[in-house]
């Protein structure tokens, strides 16, 4: 059976995914690794109010690739120059630990924690559907975070592939060529409705899946989606449900 864009006017052959937060709660992982890194070493810091300051940069240090300002380099490069600028906002100098310590530290963003739906919502969509992740991580970071999560993906093409980081139309449009479909035939399933904007530009059909917590209690995000996209659920396997 297939979907059916109204936006695209397509029948719609791959649903494509962002990870980070609409599969994956970064936000927990991240904290948890941070709390595993600070308690042996005796550091005074909050994991979760430290998580927020590391994500606080990953979107300035794309900028600076799309701007043209530096070459691109992968998610992996920008996590771990990341590290070193959210240790020193929490009082702590990088050069207080090994390098291996920080490498292996940045390298959590591999192994973050799917949220209960991922798994068994991208299957079921696999049954119809092509999936894949359509994210700003490298394809290193992707297969070991699938492989860590269980994320039975068909295909993984990393932004290191494409060498453009969303919302770069680029970032859109090339897994579609890639596979020899139209931009219309390809869904982007996303909680973030800005993310799903540039992919609407681009061509694509668009998926909103409510992460409400990705950000934590204390700034909980919307349940309803403000644009008008094609589907919208609170979950990947409600989402499912829909395409099915």
């Amino acid at each position: 059976m297939t979907y059916y864009s109204p936006s695209t006017e397509r029948g719609v052959r791959a649903v494509l995914f962002d990870v980070f937060g609409t599969v994956v709660d970064w936000r927990s992982g991240i904290a948890a690794a941070i709390a595993a890194f600070a308690e042996p070493r005796g550091l005074d810091v909050c994991p979760y109010a430290f998580a927020d300051t590391w994500r606080q940069w990953y979107q300035p240090a794309m900028q600076r690739v799309r701007s043209g300002a530096r070459p691109f380099v992968s998610l992996d490069v920008l996590h771990r120059e990341n590290l070193d600028e959210a240790l020193r906002e929490h009082g702590l100098e990088p050069g207080e630990f090994s390098a291996d310590e920080l490498d292996a530290l940045s390298r959590a963003w591999h192994f973050l924690p799917p949220w209960p739906d991922s798994a068994a919502g991208i299957a079921a969509i696999k049954r119809n559907y092509i999936v894949g992740p359509l994210s700003n991580g490298n394809t290193a970071l992707l297969l070991d975070m699938a492989k860590a999560a269980g994320l039975d993906w068909d295909l993984i093409l990393g932004s290191d592939l494409s060498g453009a980081y969303k919302p770069d139309p680029t970032a859109y449009r090339w897994p579609a060529a890639l596979l020899g479909l139209e931009p219309g035939e390809v869904m982007l399933a996303a909680a973030h409705e800005a993310d799903l904007a540039a992919a609407r530009e681009a061509g694509l059909a668009t998926a909103f899946i409510a992460r409400p917590f990705e950000r934590g209690p204390d700034a909980v995000g919307p349940t309803v989606p403000s644009g008008d996209w094609d589907l919208a659920g609170t979950s990947i396997t409600e989402i499912a449900d829909r395409l099915a």
